[in-house]
């Protein structure tokens, strides 16, 4: 997901957040380990649990693990995504990009600079480059640049150390999956617990790949043709910023889809190629929205088109959005919650300190009770109780 994300430093205190993350885990993720809690997804019934086939099985609201678990591990790491599915989220993104050779690999951007030790490793020093990607010049090390092998030797890493500095003793740990590798090990988790796996997987940059003959979204449906994830009721959705790029899987595969909504002022980049002067404002219109559902079930707007915020930082009154999404039959999960005080709307922050966990629980209900049917969290847990909470009012 594209978002904007500070650098501040983590708490301090390493108790504080350890009593937080207990208690979060003796709650939604303690359920995965059979001691008292919130039950799984696949063992809740009654109110807040969907009912019907493929996405409209999921409870609602449902949780998104964002990145995996990446609010306690480096995202997009098998780690991450095997912590969030341990908690009980609902659902597990990844985000894809291509390597050299046309492989899909599972980093949020083709930037890897901030996210691997490719700048620490000197057998690649000259692939530093500039580029421009969608309009905006970054300098470091992209995915288009090498071949699988090569990334394959490098190693992930905190992506905001400043924030999650505690995520850092995971450094190293974990090397960068291949779509194909999360495919598999949703296979094998889905044997392991009976169920299903649901994941999030977005196409990042469509266009400015299929400029570089490296289309994404050929290589995305022959897998998940490949694994049996292709049709309407496959346990995951598809999802980009760019609604070409769901207009072209929706002629590929049958899979739920879900276009990407950043701010109101803002237009995807393909009508920026294009010469498409709509912009998100106009896509939440409801004409707009009627468009959308011609080829996406959902859509996924940033929070603040669901409630912006004022002057202060604080919510304000919440948008028609919802109500008007769900007139056109499209479903809602919005993004992204996070615990620290940097993420949280203002009159959700608690003390002074920016990386200080704030008043998650209140924001989550404040976005729930829009009415919205699921969320994006970079921690799952803390979601899960939330919606448990919810759920229970």
């Amino acid at each position: 997901m594209a978002t904007q994300e500070s650098g501040q430093q983590q708490p301090g205190t390493g108790r504080g957040r350890r009593a937080v993350l207990g208690a979060a885990l003796l709650g939604a993720g303690a359920a995965a380990v059979g001691l008292p809690g919130v039950a799984r997804a696949d063992e809740r019934h009654g109110p807040g649990h969907g009912h019907g086939h493929g996405y409209e099985s999921l409870p609602k609201p449902t949780v998104v693990a964002h990145r995996g678990a990446s609010g306690y591990r480096p995202e997009h790491t098998l780690g991450s995504y095997q912590l969030a599915l341990d908690m009980g989220a609902h659902v597990i993104e990844q985000d894809v990009v291509p390597t050299k050779d046309g492989h899909l690999v599972c980093r949020h951007e083709n930037d890897i600079t901030g996210t691997t030790d490719v700048a620490a490793r000197p057998e690649f020093a000259s692939r530093k480059t500039t580029k421009s990607v969608d309009g905006a010049n970054l300098t470091g090390w992209f995915t288009e640049d090498f071949t699988l092998a090569e990334l394959k030797t490098l190693r992930a890493k905190e992506r905001i150390p400043g924030t999650r500095r505690h995520n850092t003793l995971y450094d190293g740990r974990w090397d960068i999956p291949t779509l194909e590798e999360v495919f598999e090990w949703a296979e094998k988790e889905g044997r392991r617990r009976g169920r299903q796996i649901w994941l999030h997987i977005e196409t990042k940059h469509p266009t400015y790949f299929r400029r570089l003959g490296l289309g994404l979204e050929e290589p995305l449906a022959r897998l998940l043709r490949r694994y049996g994830r292709h049709k309407k009721n496959s346990p995951n959705f598809l999802q980009s910023f760019e609604p070409g790029s769901i207009q072209r899987l929706a002629k590929l595969v049958a899979a739920p889809r879900v276009v990407l909504l950043s701010s109101a002022n803002s237009r995807p980049w393909d009508f920026v190629e294009a010469g498409d002067p709509r912009t998100v404002a106009d896509l939440i219109k409801p004409e707009g929205l009627a468009w959308l559902a011609r080829f996406a079930q959902g859509i996924g707007p940033t929070l603040d088109l669901i409630i912006p915020k004022k002057a202060d930082g604080s919510l304000g009154t919440p948008t028609t959005l919802v109500e008007d999404a769900h007139e056109a039959d499209l479903i809602l999960h919005p993004y992204t919650m996070r615990n620290e005080n940097t993420f949280l709307p203002a009159n959700f922050r608690k003390g002074t300190d920016p990386a200080a966990y704030g008043d998650a629980f209140g924001a989550f209900k404040a976005y729930f009770e829009t009415g919205i049917d699921g969320i994006f969290s970079d921690n799952p847990d803390t979601a899960l109780l939330a919606a448990a909470d919810f759920a229970k009012d």
